[in-house]
């Protein structure tokens, strides 16, 4: 399993764990954009990216590890790489699993705007939708 991790630069860099070696991470659940535009595995190894629009997802994804204590997160479009197949498909099959053992899971939904006065779960404003917290209700 690859996963992403911010350096003292301040540029993304992928590790990889394997089996009980894997540290505690978060997990990104995002809404995909266009192709071109989501930062990719190979981007990510050669430094690139960081003037994609997808990168804003991986910047939220930072901050919000880093405030919850967690040095590593994992994103799909970036910590897979699709140039194997034998990976891709292993990816695949342990997905399940990785959503289910990470320690956070963050929700970023590009194609919705929010307030950010209601916006955090943890504190239900007024627009709370019981559809929610019943959706989160057995998460981490």
């Amino acid at each position: 399993m690859y996963l992403l991790q911010q350096d003292t630069n301040g540029d993304l860099t992928l590790s990889e764990f394997f089996g009980k070696k894997i540290p505690p991470y978060a997990i990104l659940l995002h809404t995909w954009i266009a192709t071109h535009e989501e930062v990719i595995f190979k981007e990510i190894v050669k430094g690139r990216g960081k003037a994609k629009s997808g990168y804003r997802k991986l910047h939220f994804t930072t901050k919000q590890a880093v405030k919850d204590g967690l040095r590593y997160f994992w994103v799909d479009t970036c910590c897979i790489d699709e140039a194997s197949s034998t990976e891709l498909q292993e990816a695949i099959n342990s997905m399940f699993r990785w959503y289910q053992r990470s320690k956070r899971c963050y929700a970023y939904l590009s194609d919705v705007s929010s307030d950010t006065k209601s916006s955090n779960i943890s504190e239900p404003g007024p627009t709370f939708q019981p559809s929610w917290r019943e959706s989160f209700s057995n998460s981490r």
